[in-house]
């Protein structure tokens, strides 16, 4: 189930997250169709991912890319994260000057109300791309995959999302080398446990209304709430 929009960049995305290709493999062959019940995405991928595939095959088809529908065991669900790599420059007032803009960039919502947003953000706070999506995971995965389309990095920037800090949304973020992650809302314990293991900056409930908000070997960057 996902917002019928940027379906390319929801498959990209999410063979990313998935571990069914590499960041060297993207972009590949997306054929989206349309029928009367809803929209085909069929995927080509290199043949030396044929194994991946195989390994992460599902049992009955998706609801959403929250990466644990149809995972028969915790091996599975809980695999090892590489450590990231990139770093961000961004600060304060960075964090809370694409916080101000994000409703701008949220069409969709503005209409509906019922949609979340995932935003690339630079290092000095300009919201430089979003994807919205009914499903947070398919917003996350949106937007890594149009990144990945257009072969940019995060360039000393970070991930935005209105959303909690669940662990699935960790583990996006770590697989593509975002530096830091900064959600609206709470994070699970497992989120944090993640996030701490394979060195991927938190901050969470940053928005104005909270009482509190945690954060993750983030420095020099003051509590956000």
């Amino acid at each position: 189930m996902a917002t019928p929009a940027a379906i390319g960049d929801l498959v990209l995305g999410f063979a990313l997250a998935e571990r069914l290709v590499l960041p060297q493999d993207a972009p590949f062959a997306v054929d989206v169709h349309a029928t009367g019940q809803g929209i085909v995405a069929r995927a080509t991928l290199p043949v030396d991912r044929t194994d991946a595939l195989l390994d992460r095959v599902r049992h009955r088809v998706s609801d959403s890319s929250c990466g644990l529908c149809g995972i028969e065991n915790l091996e599975q669900a809980i695999r090892p994260l590489p450590v990231v790599t990139a770093s961000t420059q961004a600060d304060r007032a960075a964090i809370f000057r694409a916080l101000s803009a994000l409703g701008d960039h949220q069409p969709l919502n503005a209409a509906t109300g019922a949609v979340h947003a995932a935003a690339w953000v630079g290092a000095d706070g300009a919201i430089r791309l979003v994807r919205e999506d009914v499903g947070r995971h398919n917003a996350f995965d949106k937007l890594i995959g149009a990144m990945a389309r257009a072969g940019v990095g995060w360039d000393g920037g970070f991930a935005l999302l209105s959303s909690r800090c669940s662990y699935e949304l960790v583990e996006k973020a770590v697989l593509a080398n975002c530096p830091l992650l900064v959600t609206i809302s709470a994070p699970t314990r497992l989120a944090i446990e993640r996030a701490e293991a394979a060195g991927l900056s938190l901050i969470v409930l940053a928005r104005s209304d909270a009482v509190l908000a945690r954060q993750s070997r983030f420095s020099e960057t003051p509590t956000v709430g």
